[in-house]
């Protein structure tokens, strides 16, 4: 196989990926249909099970997909060694912030979405979302167990617990958010998070 046809299909499933992604964070998993997807890229279904073996696997592809991006900015932020720790985690927060009101509150979140609707539908995408949940907090907790040693964030809770708290409010922060279409619910939990929970 030549280099190109090589780069085709990576091409391809990339594609597939991108418009899966955007399609879920739209309308969930249960409302996207494989044939949407193919209509939006105008490729046959033949290319798609080329990649995918069902939809399901589909979508625990989009979550990994998803997920190296998110990593990408949480190491970004959380371990840039520029800023203290509990500035990172302000950071982080504002830059999440402007982005949700760039989408006017109403996309949020592809593994808050589909953690919502998929965890009782599907054990496969449960474990994915779980995996990929407890990575991240595991990263946020890095980063509060660093302020902890400087004494800039509280220690009276373990960096665990501490990074859990937060995962959950941000979490219902954002669905509060797209529920209320207004950025105020995240503006109350930067508030409260960082200068009552964690700042020491």
């Amino acid at each position: 196989m030549s280099p190109k046809a090589t780069a085709t299909k990576q091409d391809t499933k990339a594609a597939l990926l991108q418009a899966g992604m955007d399609l879920m964070m739209e309308k969930g998993y249960t409302n996207t249909g494989i044939n949407d997807v193919l209509n939006t890229l105008g490729i046959p279904k033949g290319s798609f099970y080329h990649h995918f073996d069902s939809k399901e696997n589909y979508a625990v592809e989009i979550i990994r997909y998803f997920d190296a991006a998110a990593v990408e900015m949480l190491t970004r932020t959380l371990k840039n060694s520029n800023q203290t720790p509990l500035n990172r985690i302000r950071t982080f927060c504002e830059e999440k912030k402007a982005k949700l009101a760039s989408q006017s509150c109403s996309r949020g979140c592809l593994v808050g979405n589909l953690s919502q609707e998929m965890s009782d539908q599907s054990e496969v995408l449960r474990l994915e979302l779980s995996r990929v949940m407890t990575n991240w907090q595991n990263i946020v907790a890095e980063c509060i167990k660093e302020g902890q040693k400087i004494k800039e964030i509280k220690g009276d809770r373990t960096a665990h617990q501490l990074a859990e708290l937060f995962y959950s409010g941000w979490s219902g922060a954002v669905l509060r958010a797209k529920t209320l279409k207004s950025i105020e619910p995240i503006d109350t939990f930067i508030d409260l998070m960082l200068n009552d929970v964690l700042k020491a």
